[in-house]
C-alpha cells in the first residue's frame, strides 16, 4: 500500500515502481536523483534507502502550471494575484508556481477565472504542460540567453526536457498548431524587430548574436514573415511588435 509522509512540511507520496514502501520517512534531506522525465515537465524520483518517492504526487498537489508567464513581469503579476488569493506561493517561475498548499476544486476554478482576466491561464493535461514548456524555453533562450543560441535547437530541447526531440515536436504541434522551428523563427523574429527599434545595432550584430548565418540569410527571413526587409522596417520606424504570448 502506498501512502504520504512528511518532510520539511511538504506532503509525499510514497511510492514503488517495483513495489511498494510506507511508514515515514525519518532521514535528513531528500537527495535528488534525476530519472527519466516521461512527461518531461520537470519530473525526478528522488531515491533514499530502500524506497522511491516520486515526485510526481508533490507536483501534482503543489505546483500549479500557468499559461502565457513570458517575462519577468508576468512573474511578479503572478505572484502578487497568489498572495492576494492567499495561496502562499513560495516560489514563483515562468509557467508554474510553487504553492504551499494543494488547492481546493473551487480554489483551481477561482484562480484560473483571476488568471484569464490577466491573460494566463491555468493548464491541466500533462501534454498541455509539455507544449508549454516549450514555448517558455523557447522564449527564454530567443529573448534572455542569446548566447545559448548557437546550440542546435532540437538538442537543447531534448537536453533539458529529456526527451527525444521528435516526440517533443509532435507533442509541440499537436497542442500548439504549429511546427517548433516555424515558433523558433517567429520568435526570432519578434527579437529582431526589438533590436531593429533600438537602432543601436548593426544587421550583422544582430545577425550574429542570434546565430544567423550571415545578414542575408537573417534578411531573406525577416522579409519573408514580415513583407519588409530589415532596412526597411528600421527607416519606418514602426516598432509594433506582438507580445511573446501571442506569437
Amino acid at each position: 500500500m502506498c501512502g504520504w509522509i512528511s518532510c520539511g512540511g511538504i506532503r509525499i507520496f510514497v511510492v514503488g515502481w517495483a513495489r511498494c514502501f510506507c511508514g515515514p520517512y525519518r532521514g535528513g534531506a531528500l537527495p535528488v536523483e534525476p530519472e527519466s522525465d516521461r512527461e518531461g515537465t520537470g519530473g525526478a524520483c528522488l531515491r533514499v534507502p530502500g524506497r522511491v518517492v516520486c515526485q510526481w504526487s508533490l507536483m501534482e498537489s503543489t505546483v500549479v502550471y500557468i499559461r502565457n508567464m513570458v517575462c519577468d513581469r508576468c512573474v511578479m503579476v503572478v505572484r502578487d494575484l497568489l498572495r492576494e488569493m492567499g495561496m502562499e506561493p513560495s516560489d514563483v517561475r515562468l509557467g508554474e508556481a510553487v504553492l504551499a498548499r494543494p488547492l481546493s476544486a473551487a480554489e483551481r476554478v477561482s484562480l484560473d477565472e483571476a488568471l484569464r482576466r490577466l491573460g494566463f491561464a491555468l493548464i491541466d493535461g500533462r501534454r498541455e504542460r509539455l507544449a508549454e514548456r516549450i514555448r517558455t524555453l523557447i522564449i527564454e533562450l530567443v529573448h534572455r540567453e542569446n548566447g545559448d543560441l548557437r546550440v542546435n535547437l532540437s538538442d537543447y530541447l531534448s537536453d533539458r526536457l529529456r526527451h527525444d526531440y521528435d516526440y517533443l515536436s509532435g507533442i509541440f504541434s499537436a497542442v500548439e498548431g504549429t511546427t517548433v522551428e516555424k515558433y523558433f523563427i517567429a520568435q526570432k523574429i519578434e527579437r529582431v524587430k526589438e533590436l531593429l527599434a533600438y537602432d543601436e545595432l548593426s544587421l550583422g550584430e544582430i545577425a550574429g548574436m542570434l546565430n544567423y548565418s550571415s545578414p542575408a540569410h537573417l534578411s531573406a527571413q525577416f522579409k519573408r514573415v514580415t513583407g519588409l526587409s530589415p532596412s526597411a522596417f528600421r527607416r519606418s520606424g514602426r516598432s509594433e511588435r506582438l507580445p511573446l504570448d501571442k506569437v
